[in-house]
């Protein structure tokens, strides 16, 4: 297998940014707290939910992008623009992380809320402000909602040998993530996070979602199409999802979990998040099997502008998490002034997400006015104009 000409042959999919979309669209209504409007995520249906879809569609992403670099013009230049991803990620996660102290503090101190501090996990500042701070600066600090951007920082970081790798023997890159993943589960392997505890995505289980999406960029999807026409895998997809449904359903009613053998509900309640159980991994591959199946790469409803918003907000991701995160505080203490109506919930998620999308959009036109095609474009009408 080629895998110079599969780089090449890979076009813009539209799909990426649509399910990005999504998936900060449900990272956002997750981070509110006793929010009716959250049910419609896919956390509530299955094992998996919109980390585990942000963080496959970003290796998947990653892999396209930088592939191509580092084939047109060598693995320095590949790398070297991987790491200033890393650093405008970094950049944006300290000043989120500045503000999101400096406000929350401010909040809880005028309203009289200290339970904000610790519900958000930084009631360190109180006493020490600047030793949080450093731990922030560290990626050692567990503020709420942060750790899915501290996670894709290190995932990035990491990635340049994962690049490397995947140019030259995919298969051994995924093989050694997969061994990576399994010793992390076994011997309980985590990254510090101060001032006790460890991290909330473990990074070294966590990047197994990463690697799979930048494998199945790097030919994966054509090592397994025979297996994607397969009506028996597309069946047992569906009962797993099914499955996963009965599972989750009865880890949230108790009358439900009562009808369950007590092994088997278990096994599967509480969800292991920390570590992605390997329950959570084959969910989405199952979730993006069965979607996939149905929404093809030219399918022709990704031309509809329902989907307009979401692929927007998923072309402006880091912009639209970090406005999500900051909203989602926003709308958590409003739903604590306003006791938490169902009207004020509705009210709270649909302004969010409608924040978030103008954001975008006012981010996609600017870039449009400083593209140079765009500029002669313009100055082209004009001349013609007069």
């Amino acid at each position: 297998m080629d895998i110079r000409a599969i780089v090449a042959a890979h076009g813009r999919d539209t799909r990426i940014d649509l399910f990005r979309g999504i998936a900060n669209w449900f990272i956002f209504l997750d981070h509110i707290p006793d929010n009716v409007v959250n049910w419609i995520t896919v956390r509530n249906y299955g094992f998996s939910g919109a980390a585990d879809l942000f963080i496959f569609i970003s290796g998947y992403a990653a892999a396209i992008v930088y592939a191509k670099m580092t084939v047109e013009r060598g693995f320095i230049v590949g790398a070297s623009r991987i790491f200033k991803r890393v650093w405008q990620l970094y950049a944006a996660y300290v000043v989120l992380f500045v503000i999101y102290l400096v406000t929350i503090t401010d909040v809880a101190t005028r309203y009289a809320t200290p339970e904000l501090i610790y519900e958000f996990n930084i009631a360190g500042v109180v006493d020490h402000p600047v030793r949080m701070l450093i731990y922030g600066l560290l990626l050692e600090a567990r503020p709420l909602n942060l750790d899915i951007l501290q996670l894709y920082i290190v995932l990035m970081a990491f990635f340049p040998p994962v690049l490397w790798l995947m140019l030259r023997k995919p298969d051994l890159a995924l093989a050694g993530s997969a061994a990576l993943y399994f010793a992390a589960r076994a011997f309980d392997w985590n990254l510090r996070s101060l001032p006790d505890g460890s991290w909330y995505f473990n990074p070294y289980c966590w990047q197994l979602l990463f690697v799979l999406g930048a494998w199945f960029a790097f030919g994966g999807l054509e090592k397994c199409r025979s297996l994607l026409k397969s009506s028996m895998l597309f069946y047992l997809a569906i009962a797993y999802l099914l499955f996963a449904l009965v599972m989750t359903m009865a880890g949230r009613f108790p009358e439900l979990g009562d009808l369950m053998p007590a092994n088997l509900f278990f096994a599967f309640n509480p969800n292991d998040r920390v570590n992605l159980a390997p329950y959570r991994v084959l969910h989405l591959l199952a979730a993006i099997f069965v979607v996939t199946r149905f929404m093809p790469k030219d399918w022709p409803g990704l031309e509809w502008r329902i989907f307009r918003p979401l692929i927007v907000c998923g072309q402006q991701s880091l912009t639209v998490f970090c406005l999500g995160v900051f909203l989602s505080f926003a709308g958590h203490f409003a739903l604590l002034l306003s006791w938490g109506s169902l009207l004020a919930q509705i009210l709270v998620s649909v302004s969010g997400v409608a924040i978030m999308t103008l954001a975008a959009y006012y981010i996609s036109w600017s870039k449009r006015q400083d593209d140079p095609s765009e500029v002669r474009r313009r100055m082209a009408s004009i001349d013609a104009h007069f």
